[in-house]
């Protein structure tokens, strides 16, 4: 395996694993694939996977109301920004090389 690539790991109950599995194959989709998706969604701020993000962290008690509502507004103006300044994902991932370069330690 590549050093780009990172192993993600994690333990659950039998029962969740074997009825997550069957979920796949009906689904006709592998562990990856779905993780993969699951991710991509997450970390582009899919507004229907945040939906569901939040009512589960309400349901869990993860965050408080105003810390969630403070989320659910950070993505929302960062949604704006994006349309606003016509970027695209080449475009803020150069800007974030940008950052990085000039403040290496964050």
């Amino acid at each position: 395996m590549s050093d780009d690539k990172k192993k993600i790991v994690f333990y659950d109950t039998l029962d969740r694993q074997t009825r997550f599995r069957v979920r796949l194959q009906h689904d006709s989709l592998n562990q990856s694939q779905f993780f993969r998706m699951m991710i991509t969604g997450y970390t582009e701020n899919d507004p229907d996977l945040l939906a569901f993000l939040d009512k589960c962290k309400e349901k869990e008690l993860i965050q408080g109301k105003a810390k969630r509502d403070s989320n659910k507004l950070s993505v929302k103006k960062g949604l704006q920004n994006k349309t606003k300044f016509a970027l695209d994902d080449a475009d803020i991932e150069s800007i974030f090389d940008i950052i990085q370069k000039e403040h290496p330690d964050l």
